[in-house]
């Protein structure tokens, strides 16, 4: 299995960290929704800093929901 690169600069320094990120979801209109929160493995490049990280499922289902809305 070859070594994982980074997308953005082709470093291998990346590395995983644990995250909290609130998504907001947007317009003045949904000023008043709530926000989602997830908590993803995030991975960051050392070398660029590019960060990246998955919605979970659940997360994601909710984030559907409010847009459909």
């Amino acid at each position: 299995m070859p070594d994982a690169r980074c997308e953005s600069c082709s470093s291998s320094r990346l590395n995983k960290f644990p995250a909290e990120v609130s998504i907001h979801v947007p317009g003045l209109k949904n000023i008043r929704t709530p926000t989602v929160l997830v908590f993803p493995q995030l991975q960051v490049c050392l070398a660029c800093g590019k960060a990246q990280f998955a919605v979970p499922e659940a997360e994601l289902r909710l984030l559907e929901t409010v847009e459909a809305a």
